[in-house]
């Protein structure tokens, strides 16, 4: 109210503004109750009221300044925006009264509660609390707050631990009950959305349920209230933050203040109630209706007195007036200074100033746009509100033990960065220097992601290991993402790796004993044509066929070497190689076998009367099977090679943490033809040998290469599902160990018997014990054919 008065004497004297017009006003309690405002209103317009005026002012008034309460401005704005006669308040932030269809007449130096509160929800962000109790007051500045301030954290991430009302009867037991909830919230921090008596009350119940540890948040209606910031509150309180109107230092005004005297104002009860207050006497000439308080001396002076009206330091609801107060005398100044044919009216008219109407001085309100002496722009917006700028203030105690409001930061949302924050300012609660940390659940490293916890709000959650061949890279990540198809997540899945190359190489244990077994069986080839090389003039040499013995080794030599081309990096060479080479060189083989069988039964035939079949399997014959027993399978890889040749391939799944190099055999029919012609061939082997297997021992093979091929037929069948079983790596030495065992058997089998008698039996390796056999066998064939 002085500060009121000040600016309007201020207005006055200044020659620069209304010139030749002196300002007057009313002033009104509306005892904080609907019915006074209401009828204080009416009384302001209507003009009604009998009071002396001064001489050249008219009763009726065509601005109101007022009220501080949003509760009571929603009912004077609704009544007065009827008839446009404009109200500007300096300190109702209710959001619902920048509703132009509702309030039309209703302007505000105070920011709207939307600003407030998307300044506490950037609060909350910037410090990453994401478990935040809300309580607010039973009007509507608490529960408009509120709303807002929960949809502001939510689009930001933030969840609501509790939301509470406070009662304005102040109930203990409904208080206590909050103050409960808080305790077993498990939250850090919470908004307190209420006037300084309804806050008061609930910090009370705080301290006396002993709740600490809590960082508190105020709303601009408590975070510079004195009352609040005494020794009483300090063990809670101390710490706390929020957003303030900007404060001013305004020239003049606390002298102004100290002069204030009852004999100055003897008919002005405002002014009676507040020094009877202030000094604890009565005006009265008898003081027994002020219960025991002594007259006043008349000697009391308010620079005796420390109190909060004459403290200028916090001077922000009082700037907000003076802001208001210099608005109407700008708006005014406008009306008087029209010029002809300049106005803002229909035709471009100007105002009467000898009658102003108050639709007319709401015109130019609307309009109004300065910078006043302290460089702060005053203007409003399309809904009847200034720009928003705030103070971030905290609680501070200092080294007189009295709390202090510190300015950590400030809020403009006319900067590009709106909230700019020191934190090495800050002293949290407790008087700590590190921020507090309100989650309801721990934040998720990467690796991890989040899964909601069911009936919980979205901020409470478990942390779950991101899947195989998924990563998360941030901290708190709502889902996992797929790495491509050539990498792999590393051990703590947070970033994707190169998948590592899966083959068989020379550097495995298993690719290094497959090596041996192959290079083993190779040499022991090389033995046998060694010996056989040196007793090929021996009767056990030259009676099994020398040359096909020798094509035989060499092919079997060749079969353990083709193995070695299955090891290692899969190129495009080896992997036509492997298969090709694998089936002609066991072509090769079992079509020497085939005709060292077709030639020991055949000679057995012909030792029989009148038999003339050997003429017809001399060695040019021989040689011709053998031929084209392999002809027939290089046609078939040769054919296989032109069409649709064996190439390298990349076998990659998301579920596998290598890429595996195989070879693919490009045509499984094809494939199919090699391994089905090497079987047709073995088959045949199988059953000519199973027709001579009574021929005389010493001469006969067909048991040593019957039994060979039932070695053969047991390894290519057990092949098949081991093949197609196997992963990976295991695919290609399921298929060398195949190679490597029907070799060795082949090997061992047929040679093995031979290298015995040579090396251990030099006995037995005569013509005579020979052909003493071949000759009892011939006996008894004869006698079987009498017979």
């Amino acid at each position: 109210m002085q500060t009121m008065i000040f600016a309007i004497e201020e207005i006055n004297k200044d020659s620069r503004l209304l010139f030749n017009v002196t300002l007057g006003y009313k002033i009104y309690d509306s005892c904080s109750t609907h019915f006074h405002a209401l009828h204080t209103a009416l009384a302001l317009m209507a003009g009604d009221e009998e009071e002396s005026v001064q001489a050249g002012c008219r009763s009726k008034v065509p601005v109101i300044i007022g009220d501080g309460s949003s509760t009571l401005s929603l009912v004077v704005a609704r009544f007065l925006g009827v008839f446009h006669v404009p109200q500007v308040s300096y300190f109702s932030s209710c959001a619902c009264l920048s509703n132009k269809l509702e309030f039309p007449a209703f302007l505000r130096t105070m920011p709207s509660d939307n600003f407030q509160f998307a300044a506490l929800a950037q609060l909350v962000k910037h410090f990453g609390w994401t478990w935040v109790g809300v309580i607010a007051g039973d009007d509507a500045y608490g529960r408009g707050g509120a709303q807002i301030f929960i949809e502001e954290i939510t689009k930001l991430g933030a969840c609501v631990a509790l939301f509470e009302i406070i009662p304005k009867n102040h109930a203990p037991g409904h208080i206590r009950k909050i103050i409960g909830k808080i305790a077993t919230s498990k939250t850090r921090v919470v908004l307190v959305i209420a006037l300084e008596q309804d806050a008061g009350s609930l910090f009370r119940q705080a301290i006396h349920q002993n709740l600490t540890g809590i960082q508190w948040l105020a709303s601009e209606a408590w975070i510079t209230a004195a009352v609040l910031s005494t020794p009483e509150f300090q063990p809670i309180l101390q710490g706390s933050m929020g957003f303030a109107i900007r404060r001013a230092n305004i020239p003049g005004l606390q002298s102004f203040l100290l002069r204030l005297h009852p004999s100055q104002a003897c008919h002005d009860p405002f002014i009676h109630e507040f020094w009877e207050a202030m000094f604890g006497c009565s005006l009265q000439a008898e003081s027994t209706n002020k219960g025991d308080k002594p007259p006043c001396s008349g000697l009391e002076e308010l620079t005796s007195k420390k109190s909060i009206y004459s403290d200028v330091s916090q001077l922000r609801i009082s700037y907000n007036v003076y802001k208001a107060v210099y608005a109407i005398a700008h708006a005014l100044d406008a009306m008087l200074n029209c010029g002809e044919h300049n106005g803002l009216f229909v035709k471009r008219v100007c105002p009467d100033m000898r009658n102003i109407q108050p639709w007319q001085l709401l015109h130019y309100l609307k309009k109004v746009c300065f910078v006043n002496k302290f460089g702060e722009e005053t203007k409003f917006d399309e809904n009847g509100d200034p720009m928003a700028v705030y103070d971030l203030i905290n609680w501070q105690l200092g080294k007189d033990g009295q709390i202090q409001y510190v300015t950590v930061g400030k809020f403009d949302e006319t900067l590009r960065t709106k909230l700019e924050i020191e934190e090495k300012a800050i002293m949290w609660n407790g008087n700590q220097k590190q921020v507090p940390l309100s989650v309801c659940s721990d934040g998720c490293p990467p690796g991890t992601r989040r899964a909601i916890r069911p009936n919980f709000p979205f901020c409470c959650f478990d942390c779950i290991l991101c899947a195989a061949g998924e990563i998360s890279n941030q901290t708190d990540s709502i889902g996992c993402e797929k790495c491509l198809p050539e990498f792999w997540p590393n051990e703590w899945r947070n970033t994707c790796i190169p998948k590592q190359l899966e083959f068989l190489s020379y550097k495995d244990t298993m690719g290094i004993a497959l090596l041996t077994v192959a290079l083993l069986g190779s040499c022991i080839t090389l033995a046998v044509v060694i010996i056989f090389v040196c007793k090929r003039h021996t009767a056990i040499v030259r009676a099994n066929n020398s040359e096909l013995s020798f094509l035989i080794l060499s092919s079997l030599w060749l079969c353990f070497l083709c193995s070695l081309a299955f090891i290692g990096q899969p190129t495009a060479w080896s992997c036509q190689l492997r298969h090709t080479a694998f089936g002609i060189a066991f072509s090769l083989c079992i079509s020497c076998i085939l005709g060292k069988t077709m030639v020991v039964v055949i000679a057995f035939r012909t030792t029989l009367p009148g038999s003339t079949v050997m003429k017809w399997f001399g060695p040019l014959q021989q040689r011709a099977v053998i031929f084209l027993g392999t002809a027939v399978q290089v046609a078939i890889c040769g054919t296989w090679l032109a069409v649709a040749p064996p190439t390298p391939r990349r076998l990659m799944t998301y579920e596998s943490g290598s890429i595996i190099l195989l070879c693919d055999v490009g045509s499984a029919v094809a494939f199919s033809l090699v391994l089905g012609y090497i079987g047709l061939l073995a088959s045949l082997c199988f059953l000519l040998a199973f027709l001579a297997r009574k021929l005389p021992d010493n001469f006969n093979e067909a048991k040593l290469i019957t039994f060979s091929m039932l070695i053969f037929f047991a390894v290519w069948v057990t092949f098949v599902p081991a093949y197609v079983s196997s992963p990976g790596k295991y695919t290609v030495a399921v298929e060398i160990f195949a190679i490597l065992a029907s070799s060795y058997g082949l090997l061992l089998c047929i040679f093995a018997p031979k290298c015995y008698i040579i090396l251990l039996k030099p006995e037995k390796n005569i013509r005579r014990h020979m052909m003493a056999k071949i000759h009892d066998g011939q006996l008894q064939r004869r006698n079987i054919s009498m017979d």
